[in-house]
């Protein structure tokens, strides 16, 4: 079973744009699908739409999916939503899934890091103006409620005890560092974690394997996570004792003070 959070920067997109990306990703995986239509800006704060994860992720358990085999997925801002409804599972002392996936995933706020990078020039989908304006957009809805809290990145919150994780990034696009710097700490944090970085390919490819062959390729490799996670132990046995470790998701800055190795594959 796989538990769906769609990309669109909080703001747009929903079932229907991505129905054809899922439904490829479900024949792929051989897994059925719960999409979610979470509640977006401008009328809801961000965390509404973790909620909704969270609340999609419960409707699992409650209709007898083992949380063994459920995976948790998303693309662009539904990446963020997929690590954030993964930690907020912790904090609320649920069950861990079988895994994560993140397709061209933002995990960090701060556009700094994106911006600094070689490549914020170079990509076809998002111009630098994109990030900025998107970083000053306040998160709408209920402005007393969030007063005072700003917004939490994944990159910056305590990712031991998550489970293995795949994420796909394009060489290319914007949101390349995320993701890598998103890889780098969680194998900090001794999290399986794969990161595929496909050669000039933009962000989230994925939803165009109907034209692409790499996006078909990805699409195949999605899949075969899924269906490895789901059938198969993780190294971690015991995932409830060590949900507990990520009861607090306060954020907080991990730093990285050795070389961390992962694996990484470079595709075309």
């Amino acid at each position: 079973m796989v538990l769906y959070l769609h990309g669109g920067g909080f703001l747009t997109c929903g079932l229907n744009t991505h129905r054809r990306l899922v439904s490829r990703i479900s024949a792929s995986a051989g897994a059925a699908v719960l999409s979610v239509g979470y509640r977006m800006m401008p009328r809801h704060p961000i965390r509404d739409a973790i909620a909704d994860g969270v609340d999609g992720y419960r409707w699992l358990l409650g209709q007898g999916f083992d949380a063994e085999k459920i995976v948790i997925a998303g693309d662009s801002a539904g990446g963020y939503l997929t690590f954030m409804t993964a930690l907020t599972l912790a904090d609320l002392h649920l069950p861990c899934p079988a895994g994560l996936v993140a397709l061209s995933p933002l995990t960090d706020m701060d556009p700094a890091g994106k911006l600094a990078h070689p490549g914020a020039d170079r990509c076809p989908v998002f111009p630098r103006s994109v990030l900025i304006t998107f970083a000053g957009l306040p998160d709408q809805g209920a402005r007393r409620r969030t007063a005072g809290k700003p917004r939490i990145s994944p990159v910056d919150c305590i990712l031991a005890g998550l489970p293995p994780v795949l994420i796909q990034v394009g060489s290319t696009e914007m949101l390349y560092p995320d993701a890598e710097l998103m890889a780098e700490r969680l194998a900090a944090a001794g999290v399986p974690v794969t990161l595929e970085v496909w050669d000039r390919q933009v962000h989230v490819f994925q939803a165009a394997a109907d034209l692409i062959p790499e996006a078909d390729h990805a699409i195949r490799q999605i899949g075969n996570f899924i269906r490895t996670a789901t059938t198969a132990r993780t190294l971690h046995r015991d995932r409830d004792d060590e949900m507990v470790a990520l009861r607090n998701i306060r954020a907080r800055h991990v730093m990285r003070t050795t070389p961390v190795r992962m694996p990484v594959r470079h595709l075309r």
